[in-house]
């Protein structure tokens, strides 16, 4: 089957995804994409001012199209469908055979017909390249304005306020988000925004745009009133993209649209259409989850396999519009015959909520939230299922209202049959998440990858883990947090009985608080929670039977048992002495030598008892220990930044250098990385690591959490535009509360997926200091900072400590040498014999 696609947006990629789960050699696959680039993230596309990059939006890796046999043609716009001979017409004046052919054309942004509207600097807020052309205009200019306060607009404002731009909101209705919230819900919002340093001007009529005088236009409007701008961004709303579907004769809608059925086909059976082009029983959903159900019902119809139809969508949305909680459920203005609304409104606190019900009071109708929207999930689930409303409905929106019935029969969630959608991004019920718990998945992050829940947007989080919760009391299934069998405690219960105790060696802690005599779990564990708390010589004879093998030799162990010796090379800097001197290490000692991806050379091949020689002639050298064997940072990565590139805007290196020197050393549940970009063109890759700094014309943004190992997640930004002593003071408490409450060999990552509240409660705790222990963490990390020590220096030092590093414990100093193991050339250097080598050798041999 040839099957042809048109767009590649967020819905078109679904669509492709769904196909691929049950196609094989049988489809080919053809798609056609008017941008230049794979299908990106819309939803988050504001996170593009404030840091992210276009790679961080895509939805799919480079190499998708090849990786799956997809004819993918990006730049390429479809002008004709021809349905007798059932081919399409490209731009390129190419022309492709369909068998089925999918229409995802999605939507364009509506200008309104204002004259001035086509002048330079007027923009609409829809692609990346839109973005791009905004960014640029935006070099030379002061004010920018919104046209349109919707959801788009407000997006919008926020981008403009990104660009440090004096931003304003232009909108022809008497309040902000008017199809969303009500009359009081906007004067709530409008006031939060106006805190946030957005001017509003509601009730406002473009008539034209003109020449300005200071600026680059002037927008007059009727009421006889101007505003001057320099730049304007029209958000008026959207307009399917119909176009090729109306020239094909297709049915269409009387105010545009492409009609479908339930199973998403057009008037051509052969021919479907999904997302914001598709115009369903007159309705057009501009919403990515119905989109999404479509994509998935589409692709199941088209690959025969059986399919529930498309029965309209919820669209209840919950946004964070310039970090405004903003939320609408179901009948939001109380349009239902004799419905009842309720209201809550704290105008000192800008909180506003209201709720609609039936006239029994018997069911939930609608909701609007303002400013605080932490009941959106049960109101939501509330609507959506029919569940009983209390016999006080007020009690669900008012604070510590006392009169609320208690709830019977278990928590909220209990009370959601296994029907009910949790995640409606990727159509994950109740039942899913159950069944996937019950099969093994018994965390939000393994949930995250066997169900795809709360992998989207990210709104359903806090329920997805209320049901991973409720469900697994349910089954009777306890999660054992316990380290081992010698302590009943978890990682993080541990780490703080030795902070609170000042418990100072593994002895006293079992003692107080375990049983046994400990084994290879809980022993490195717990050697590297003291390490954390306290900054001891991890080879101090109370602390060194519990180190496993690298951090016993302080230095990696190898496949073949020799070590690795990484001295640390601070952001990457070194001198030419430097160099001279580990290459005449690697010389004398015959060590195999390769620059890794951290800025910094690896020595492989050392025998234990090298180990304190060749650390002494580095140490003379200027060199240190690189910590490559510990649960500890490992580098920090940096590029040339504003001292050599031309493009750079800070100094990288010397912030890389100083990060590295003031966070080495740090014990951690597991490795850290670090790096430092000078630019947003992120030459380090800063935003691949545990943290990442990336320096913008107005100081430095902040992530976090991000990993490049066998799971690679990108960093995700937890602050922009910061001084450096900001920077640093972050963290400092991002890096100790990871070491407080992270699991045993958890990496920030995977602390980061499982954590209830996500990233919105990582700020919190870091930026606004939420748990009031942002004092602590600081003086916690200046405690590590201020104890540290080279640890190959004090080994070697230490003649009791120096006295452990011998190859052989019979043999004298001279027969150290193991005249058994042999040594092979790669590429040039010398490296141990493998195995098999070793074998071929000895066969050799014996034919010879």
């Amino acid at each position: 089957m040839k099957l042809v696609m048109i767009g590649h947006g967020m819905v078109g990629h679904k669509f492709i995804e769904s196909v691929l789960e049950h196609a094989g050699d049988e489809v080919e696959i053809t798609i056609l994409a008017e941008e230049s680039r794979l299908a990106y993230d819309r939803v988050h596309l504001t996170e593009y001012f404030s840091g992210k990059s276009v790679k961080d939006l895509t939805l799919c890796r480079s190499d998708f199209a090849d990786a799956y046999g997809i004819d993918l043609r990006l730049s390429t716009k479809a002008v004709a469908i021809d349905r007798i001979n059932k081919s399409i017409t490209t731009n390129h004046g190419d022309v492709i055979a369909y068998d089925k052919l999918i229409l995802a054309t999605g939507s364009y942004a509506f200008v309104p017909p204002i004259p001035g509207n086509e002048r330079k600097n007027c923009f609409v807020y829809r692609t990346i390249d839109d973005l791009d052309a905004i960014r640029a205009a935006s070099l030379n200019a002061k004010t920018g304005v919104v046209i349109g306060g919707g959801l788009l607009g407000l997006e919008a404002a926020k981008a403009l306020r990104d660009l440090d731009l004096d931003t304003h909101v232009v909108e022809f209705a008497p309040r902000l988000m008017a199809v969303q919230i009500d009359d009081l819900g906007g004067k709530v919002l409008r006031s939060k925004i106006e805190n946030l340093g957005v001017k509003v001007h509601t009730q406002k009529a473009t008539s034209s745009i003109e020449e300005g005088t200071s600026t680059t236009h002037v927008m007059k409007f009727g009421d006889g009133s101007e505003l001057e701008t320099d730049i304007i961004l029209f958000s008026a709303g959207i307009r399917p993209r119909d176009e090729l579907a109306r020239q094909s004769g297709l049915n269409m809608g009387e105010r545009g649209g492409i009609s479908i059925n339930d199973y998403c086909q057009t008037s051509d059976e052969d021919i479907y259409a999904i997302g914001e082009c598709a115009l369903w029983q007159n309705k057009i959903y501009g919403l990515v989850a119905p989109g999404y159900d479509m994509a998935r019902i589409a692709a199941k119809h088209v690959m025969s396999q059986t399919s529930t139809a498309f029965l309209g969508a919820d669209m209840s949305t919950k946004l964070k519009l310039m970090g405004v909680d903003v939320a609408s459920v179901g009948d939001a203005h109380a349009i239902t015959p004799n419905a009842l609304s309720y209201f809550y409104a704290d105008e000192d606190a800008m909180i506003y909520k209201k709720i609609v019900v039936n006239a029994e009071k018997t069911k939930l109708l609608g909701a609007v939230l303002v400013g605080c929207a932490k009941e959106y999930n049960d109101l939501l689930q509330m609507m959506l299922n029919g569940l009983a409303v209390p016999e006080s409905p007020e009690s669900l929106i008012m604070p510590g209202y006392t009169n609320a019935p208690s709830k019977s029969g278990g928590s909220g969630v209990d009370l959601l049959p296994d029907s009910a959608t949790i995640c409606s991004c990727n159509n994950v019920s109740k039942a899913d998440i159950c069944s996937a718990i019950a099969e093994g998945s018994t965390s939000l992050g393994a949930l995250k990858k066997c169900t795809k829940a709360a992998t989207a947007c990210g709104g359903c989080s806090a329920l997805v883990t209320q049901v991973l919760k409720s469900e697994l009391q349910r089954q009777g299934v306890t999660v054992n947090n316990h380290l081992c069998e010698h302590f009943a405690y978890s990682r993080q219960e541990l780490y703080h009985l030795v902070r609170v105790n000042e418990i100072k060696t593994f002895g006293d802690l079992i003692h107080q608080h375990g049983h046994g005599l400990g084994c290879d779990i809980c022993k490195p564990t717990v050697a590297n929670i003291l390490a954390s708390c306290w900054n001891d010589f991890v080879l101090k004879p109370t602390h060194a039977g519990l180190q496993d093998s690298n951090d016993y030799y302080l230095g990696n162990i190898q496949k073949d048992g020799s070590y690795s010796v990484v001295p640390r090379i601070a952001g990457g800097e070194i001198t030419p002495e430097g160099l001279i001197a580990i290459g005449q290490v690697a010389k004398d000692y015959g060590l195999y030598t390769k620059i890794t991806g951290g800025q910094r050379i690896d020595l492989f091949g050392v025998q234990v008892h090298q180990l304190p020689d060749i650390w002494e002639k580095l140490i003379n050298a200027g060199f240190e220990s690189g910590h490559a064997y510990g649960k500890s940072l490992r580098t920090v990565k940096s590029c040339v930044g504003r001292t050599w590139c031309r493009y750079g805007v800070d100094d990288s290196m010397a912030l890389a250098i100083f990060l590295e020197n003031r966070y080495k050393g740090l014990r951690s549940p597991h490795k850290l990385k670090m790096a430092v970009s000078g630019c947003t063109r992120e030459c380090a890759e800063a935003q691949s690591k545990d943290v990442g700094v990336i320096a913008t014309e107005r100081g430095w943004n902040l992530y976090v959490c991000g990993n490049g190992g066998m799971k690679p997640r990108h960093a995700e930004l937890l602050a922009s535009d910061l001084d450096t002593e900001t920077l640093i003071r972050y963290i400092d408490r991002f890096f100790m509360f990871y070491v407080q409450t992270a699991d045993r060999l958890q990496r920030t990552s995977v602390w980061r997926d499982n954590m209830e509240g996500g990233l919105d409660y990582l700020k919190a705790v870091v930026i606004d200091d939420s748990l009031d222990i942002a004092d602590e963490l600081e003086r916690r990390m200046s405690h590590v900072v201020g104890t540290y020590q080279d640890e190959w220096r004090t080994a070697i030092e230490d003649p009791e400590v120096r006295k452990r590093f011998i190859t052989f414990i019979n043999a004298k100093a001279e027969q150290q040498n193991d005249p058994h193991i042999q040594f092979a050339s790669e590429r040039g250097q010398i490296r141990p014999k493998t195995t098999a080598e070793r074998d071929v050798s000895r066969i050799a041999m014996v034919e010879a």
